[in-house]
């Protein structure tokens, strides 16, 4: 078996174990919040970013958290954070925060429950509690980022379907100052 078999084998696994009905309930809570705020840590930050960057794409106001043109969060906002095992120390206090000022959270894990999934209003799981064995060749959470990247995509897709989102318009809003 080849090292992309071996990707794909268990990516397609995990998929098949995730519940896929979650992809429209967080894109409802997209389309419902005032703003959204999206973020992650390490390689779950990076698999945030392409969601994050979609969804401007689609026309939503969407802001990083951590960056310096963020602006505060507050009633009527949604945060979103990627985070493999819900409990990400530097991650924990934007879900205080956030939670303080009457924003919704979504978590979006590996874990059904966790810190944060705990006290979210949406939890994403990807896969279920066995979804993730060790697995050589895939080190490090590799199997829950490239699932959580694929999941997205697809809602993003689900997106455009559903709101007749064309090329031309979403690359009218690309970033041009890159």
């Amino acid at each position: 078996m080849s090292s992309q078999d071996l990707i794909l084998g268990r990516l397609t696994t995990i998929l098949s174990e995730t519940d896929n009905s979650k992809a429209a309930t967080l894109l409802k809570m997209v389309e419902e919040a005032g703003r959204t705020f999206i973020g992650g840590a390490g390689r779950s930050l990076l698999v945030s970013r392409f969601f994050a960057m979609r969804l401007v794409h689609a026309g939503y106001n969407v802001s990083m958290i951590g960056e310096v043109v963020t602006p505060a969060i507050k009633a009527g906002d949604l945060l979103i954070l990627v985070s493999g095992s819900g409990g990400t120390e530097t991650l924990l206090p934007f879900v205080k925060k956030a939670k303080s000022v009457g924003a919704k959270l979504v978590v979006i894990s590996m874990k059904k429950s966790s810190a944060m999934a705990d006290v979210a209003d949406l939890v994403v799981q990807i896969g279920n509690d066995n979804s993730f064995p060790l697995t050589k060749g895939m080190p490090m959470g590799s199997q829950f980022e490239l699932s959580t990247l694929i999941f997205l995509e697809a809602a993003i897709a689900d997106l455009i379907f559903a709101k007749g989102l064309t090329e031309e318009g979403m690359r009218a809003i690309h970033a041009n100052l890159e």
